[in-house]
């Protein structure tokens, strides 16, 4: 691809009173995380290509690879520190033994330890937007927010995020300080946030930041099923809806995005890039997908998904596909903003 003009990302104001960012970012992770063994120039060169775009934020967290992650895209994010915005996140640790086992903090203490140490890895004075990765119900989030309010009084913090909260919690904690962003799963196989949480996101002007917005790769034909396909230490082998009978069912669920994209002489990816990018005018709000990817025809791929515009007859093609989704997003929900909406 050239870089023309055209081929450059669109900026958007990242929620009511966010920044101002391209309207596609990067999701960091799999470049030291997760999806198996990584080119370590390729992804370097990956980082650059998608700022060549016009792609502004570049989202990580302090578990991705227990800080690896951070580190690994920090001289990245020095070089081009004024002209980028910086994401990172706290509240969730893994054990190095067993990563399926998770720990979840929101106390003041370990809020503020979590920031230093990212801080310190990524060599910056201040961070961007800094997420709350998921929810201790065991912490009041006004308490929480409140802390995290702390750090954007103190100047190590610009703008506060939240990652995987229902709506109530949103409410609640906009209340304590604005909240710029909500991160949560959305996709065309994942779109229990529409209920309740985007509206509520809708109402208060917060811009909501998916992740997973190609469903781990599945969406985009990459792969079939995890067990056969994948290495042993790729994260999606732990992932229900990627494994077994589930992973065959939902193969299939991709013939009309496959159609969709040979008519538009698009791949399946971009459609269903283009399908969440859309989301921000069928729902009113501010709406930046981050997906993650580690190589340079990739995030050219992605970002072209935004001139991408799927006329209403084909947005209602793709409307049942989540309906008939076989598997959780996850073995455990309880961790997730969906899990929480069900019980309250």
């Amino acid at each position: 691809m050239s870089d023309s003009k055209s081929d450059k990302i669109e900026k958007v104001l990242l929620g009511a009173g966010g920044p101002e960012v391209g309207a596609q970012g990067l999701g960091c992770m799999g470049m030291s995380f997760a999806y198996g063994p990584t080119d370590v120039d390729e992804a370097r060169a990956t980082l650059e290509r998608a700022f060549e775009l016009g792609v502004t934020l570049y989202d990580t967290a302090d578990v991705y690879g227990f800080g690896e992650n951070e580190k690994f895209i920090a001289p990245f994010v020095r070089e081009h520190r004024d002209e980028i915005i910086l994401a990172t996140k706290f509240a969730l640790g893994m054990d190095r033994a067993d990563p399926t086992k998770r720990v979840i903090r929101n106390d003041r203490p370990y809020i503020r330890e979590c920031v230093e140490g990212s801080l310190q890895r990524l060599g910056v004075d201040e961070i961007d937007l800094y997420y709350m990765h998921r929810r201790d119900v065991n912490v009041p989030i006004e308490e929480t927010v409140g802390a995290m309010a702390e750090l954007v009084a103190e100047g190590k913090v610009k703008y506060l995020g939240l990652s995987e909260v229902t709506a109530d919690e949103l409410r609640a904690a906009h209340a304590v300080h604005p909240i710029a962003a909500v991160q949560s799963e959305w996709s065309l196989f994942s779109r229990d946030i529409e209920a309740r949480v985007v509206p509520a996101a809708a109402e208060l002007g917060v811009a909501l930041v998916p992740y997973s917005p190609l469903g781990r790769g599945f969406l985009t034909g990459a792969f079939v099923n995890a067990d056969q396909e994948l290495s042993a230490d790729d994260f999606r082998r732990q992932q229900p809806r990627f494994t077994g009978d589930n992973a065959a069912s939902n193969a299939a669920l991709l013939e009309p995005v496959r159609k969709m994209a040979e008519g538009r002489n698009a791949t399946l990816g971009q459609v269903a890039l283009a399908w969440v990018q859309q989301q921000a005018a069928v729902r009113g709000l501010a709406v930046v997908p981050i997906p993650g990817t580690r190589k340079r025809s990739r995030v050219e791929e992605n970002t072209a998904a935004t001139h991408l515009i799927l006329t209403e007859s084909e947005l209602q093609l793709l409307e049942p596909i989540a309906d008939r989704v076989a598997g959780g997003r996850y073995y455990d929900m309880t961790f997730t903003s969906a899990g929480r909406e069900e019980s309250s």
